[in-house]
């Protein structure tokens, strides 16, 4: 499934990682990397190397934080524009997965992901 997301995000220049970091950094404004890593449940050394990817796109900036032991990311210019650019793409895999999958395989998949 993270393929075809993948594929579908390609024509912004990022992947589905990328994109809902991206979209938890747009959301969240400011946010430290250990509030990001939280956020997304993932190790915060992961996302962590993960941020360092957007930052060398340029999709990502960190600046010092309330806490100067840790950072406040935000999104460039240029990652509010490749994420505007990214969201309906993002809309058209999810679409495509709900077609596929139909209304009762939807729902049993957004029941297993609740359960996890």
């Amino acid at each position: 499934m993270t393929a075809l997301y993948d594929e579908m995000l390609a024509p912004a220049g990022v992947n589905l990682a990328q994109y809902s970091l991206m979209r938890n950094i747009a959301t969240r404004g400011p946010v430290s990397l250990t509030e990001l890593a939280a956020r997304v449940e993932l190790d915060r050394s992961t996302v962590g190397r993960n941020v360092k990817v957007l930052e060398k796109m340029g999709l990502v900036s960190a600046a010092p934080g309330a806490d100067q032991r840790e950072q406040a990311l935000s999104l460039t210019e240029r990652g509010a524009s490749t994420l505007k650019q990214a969201t309906p793409l993002w809309q058209a895999a999810q679409d495509r997965v709900e077609a596929l999958l139909g209304p009762d395989g939807t729902e049993r998949l957004e029941a297993l992901l609740r359960a996890l």
